[in-house]
């Protein structure tokens, strides 16, 4: 059987333990009859064990060998192979508005961004798991008080029940990365509206984290008018890190108040 090479300029490190790829599979082993989207499925290591799994499965691959050797491989796989960026997807023309699970080896350089672009499909998305660089997994549960929490952990935990699963070594790969991987999966939660302006709120979010070692006094000050000063509350002498969801759409709540003073 012909390999595909891996290709640097595109972040592949093909998976080489069946036995790590069957545990990813499995991690939406509870969403059987739901549509799952497979990102970056390569030589389709995964794959093969969610068909196995009965699953209803639509692959997406940027990478032109990747999409032949699927396409001889994998029969099963016919009409169900989007050779395209993942990244630039329309995935309401792909599901309309039926719910559906993310999956994959994370390609580590635009990891971030698939989760992002996870968040735009929040309210289709029901879950999403896979693998990425370990550091990043590790943000995306990062609890409050903890160094590693960050812009993401906010904004998924907002949404998702997030778990990180287990950690993979470098030597399962071909070629092996420079770091570990670890294994994520979100399971949306019952949260259907935060009780504040979403997209103030993930202006806070990003403005506290974009100065995080700064009070939250000094950082979000810039969100309001000059002339208006910022309460004496407790909150706004911490830092991002140390807050939950639930403070910082408190926080969100404060400044558009205090916007809305000032109007």
């Amino acid at each position: 059987m012909q390999q595909v090479k891996p290709k640097k300029a595109l972040g592949q490190h093909f998976l080489t333990d069946l036995s790590v790829a069957r545990r990813i599979a499995a991690t939406v082993d509870d969403y059987k009859g739901m549509p799952i989207l497979e990102i970056g499925p390569g030589m389709g290591v995964l794959t093969q064990y969610l068909l196995e799994a009965g699953h209803d499965v639509t692959v997406v691959e940027i990478d032109g060998e990747s999409v032949d050797f699927l396409r001889v491989n994998f029969p099963a796989l016919d009409g169900r192979i989007e050779a395209c960026d993942f990244l630039k997807m329309r995935l309401e023309e792909l599901y309309g508005d039926r719910d559906f699970c993310v999956i994959g080896n994370y390609p580590y350089n635009i990891s971030s961004q698939i989760f992002f672009k996870v968040l735009d499909y929040k309210d289709n998305v029901t879950c999403c798991s896979g693998m990425l660089q370990k550091e990043v997994a590790e943000r995306l549960a990062a609890q409050p008080g903890t160094k590693t929490r960050g812009i993401l952990s906010v904004l998924l935990q907002a949404w998702y029940d997030v778990e990180y699963l287990f950690t993979v070594n470098e030597n399962v790969f071909n070629p092996p990365p420079k770091v570990k991987s670890g294994v994520v999966r979100l399971r949306r939660n019952g949260v259907t509206s935060l009780g504040c302006d979403e997209r103030l709120f993930k202006t806070v979010v990003k403005t506290s984290f974009g100065q995080r070692r700064k009070t939250l006094r000094n950082s979000l000050r810039g969100l309001l008018p000059p002339d208006v000063p910022l309460p004496d509350n407790p909150i706004f002498t911490r830092r991002p890190e140390q807050l939950s969801v639930a403070e910082f759409i408190e926080l969100t709540n404060t400044i558009s108040q205090l916007r809305n003073t000032e109007k």
